[in-house]
């Protein structure tokens, strides 16, 4: 199964150094929408530019998924 990376980025990155290991692009998306639905729990109030970034195990960036919703 390849391995998926899951940074934090609000400007600056937070690497994800250890992956998890996942069956495909998909199922990395999900993960990633499950990281922001903790980070929103855990964390109400927040940056609204941080978000999840999805990286594969040969650097291709995969997904971005937005932690906070943008004001209008």
């Amino acid at each position: 199964m390849p391995t998926y990376y899951f940074d934090m980025r609000d400007g600056v990155p937070v690497r994800d150094k250890a992956g998890v290991e996942l069956v495909s692009d998909g199922a990395a998306i999900a993960h990633s929408k499950q990281l922001a639905d903790q980070v929103r729990t855990n964390r109400p109030a927040g940056n609204p530019d941080l978000r999840i970034v999805v990286i594969d195990e040969s650097g291709r960036e995969v997904h971005r998924e937005q932690v906070y919703p943008r004001s209008i």
